[in-house]
């Protein structure tokens, strides 16, 4: 079944709904080094790590963060690069 090219306005909207799902993978993102930097200061309020753990932990954690973050804004770049083809 042959499908007609997009219009240059129906590409700026599916632009714009990617752009959109983009932010929303880059909240969940952030909400889940949120809740990580929690559990980590309750555990350290618990004495159950040290404050160096914790530290280190938070660390790594945004070293993650930043990892996935870019992976996003790289599948973004791409598909929007994708959509703007002809």
């Amino acid at each position: 079944v042959p499908l007609p090219a997009l219009t240059e306005q129906r590409r700026k909207d599916l632009i714009r709904v990617v752009r959109a799902e983009g932010e929303a993978c880059r909240v969940a993102i952030r909400n889940v080094r949120r809740d990580a930097n929690n559990s980590l200061k309750e555990l350290e309020k618990e004495k159950l790590i040290s404050a160096d753990d914790e530290t280190r932990a938070q660390a790594e954690v945004q070293k993650l963060t930043d990892r996935f973050v870019a992976e996003v804004e790289s599948l973004l770049a791409a598909k929007e690069a994708d959509l703007l083809e002809v």
